[in-house]
């Protein structure tokens, strides 16, 4: 096995090339990692600025030509008379201007950070894309919304696949359309586990859990010592004791002590840790925690590799007796031969063991089960109030307080 490459920060505050930049970027467009530089923000700005000159540019003209006029003949009131017609003109202009420096510079910043991260990726053994739309993850805020995207996404692919990326979605539509954004990373696990979550209670908002998603409390687990302090424990009704084989007080520890800042997810054969502000930035002491807290985690999945899921081993056992019945099917001299290889073995062999569970996860633990928001049964009861005040009850209720 090789050495590990040492923590390397400096890519993300040393003093870069323009060329190389710029460069770099030319190289993400060819490419296609990225999309031409002359779209999204920058093709409105353009389009803003052309409607701008074509419907005011000559009205502009016309205006300080008078202004130009009125200062050589030094008419009095000439220029105050004129004063309400530039004034507007002139602070159209402007934020015309600013609109557009704002997109150049924002660009320029977009390519450098690309740059950046790239280099430190490559120094730190991993790779590194720019963006990639509606990745197929099954975490829970992957399926929300629409127009989804992560960005400056970190792969590290030894000894296990770990990704470290930025993610955005839409929500709504209209005045209520809103974009939510997190950070998460994504760690590859070797076999599917039931569907867990840890709530970290250190991030909430002032009306409780930041996740987009809520669970039945029926679901909730307590565990023993300060981990409950820490973090709220969602599994599946029924796989209580299987949450206490993967949260053996050494892995809680871990937790607590690595990632409480974070809200956790197991689901298929995937962790994920969120956090609702960017995760893959150019801060070294975000990378430095974000390094030790995977790291501190791997050494540990090696235990959760070896969970088997027993209620799959009923259909085990039922796949292994339709093989032997098929096989019992073939010519007397086949089952002559296996009977002597069973009756040769000098003790008994348990059943269970010739019939070991598949990886895998049966149907009842592959998803918590979800339950309704409290602002949306909020948002459901002023809305039914509104509609039998104003609507059903109008006349009735008038009545009463009139």
């Amino acid at each position: 096995m090789s050495s590990p490459i040492p923590f390397d920060a400096r890519p993300l505050t040393e003093p870069v090339d323009r060329a190389a930049v710029s460069q770099f970027a030319r190289s993400l467009r060819e490419s296609g990692r990225v999309p031409s530089g002359f779209s999204g923000a920058t093709i409105v700005v353009v389009v803003i600025a052309f409607v701008f000159f074509v419907m005011f540019g000559g009205v502009v003209v016309s205006v300080f030509t008078v202004v130009f006029s009125a200062l050589a003949s030094s008419e009095p009131g000439g220029i105050g008379t004129l004063l309400p017609m530039v004034l507007p003109l002139v602070f159209i202009g402007v934020v015309a201007v600013a609109i557009v420096f704002t997109s150049v510079l924002g660009q320029r910043k977009r390519r450098e950070r690309w740059y950046r991260l790239d280099r430190f990726a490559r120094v730190n053994g991993m790779t590194f894309e720019p963006q990639h739309a509606a990745p197929p993850l099954p975490g829970m805020i992957f399926s929300i919304g629409d127009s989804r995207v992560a960005t400056d996404l970190v792969r590290g692919h030894r000894p296990r696949f770990v990704e470290f990326a930025n993610y955005r979605y839409v929500t709504g539509s209209g005045k209520n359309r809103t974009t939510h954004n997190w950070g998460y990373v994504a760690v590859k696990l070797d076999v599917p586990l039931p569907h867990i979550v840890l709530d970290a209670k250190g991030n909430n908002a002032v009306f409780g859990s930041n996740l987009p998603t809520a669970f039945k409390s029926s679901q909730r687990l307590s565990l023993e010592g300060d981990f409950d302090r820490y973090f709220s424990l969602y599994c599946p009704e029924g796989y209580e004791r299987d949450a206490l084989y993967l949260f053996t007080p050494d892995i809680m520890a871990r937790f607590i002590d690595n990632a409480a800042a974070l809200d956790v997810e197991i689901v298929d054969d995937w962790l994920f840790l969120y956090a609702k502000r960017p995760l893959s930035t150019l801060d070294p002491a975000t990378w430095a925690w974000l390094f030790s807290a995977v790291g501190a985690l791997l050494d540990k999945f090696a235990q959760w590799a070896r969970w088997r899921d027993d209620r799959l081993r009923a259909d085990a056992a039922a796949r292994a007796a339709s093989a032997s019945g098929y096989a019992a099917t073939g010519s007397d001299a086949g089952v002559h031969a296996l009977t002597t290889a069973a009756d040769s073995v000098p003790f008994a062999v348990p059943h269970q063991m010739l019939t070991p569970p598949p990886p895998g996860v049966a149907s009842e633990g592959r998803r918590l089960r979800r339950r309704t928001s409290l602002a949306w049964v909020l948002i459901v009861g002023v809305l039914v109030f509104w509609f039998v005040m104003n609507v059903l009850g109008g006349g009735l209720f008038n009545g009463l307080f009139r």
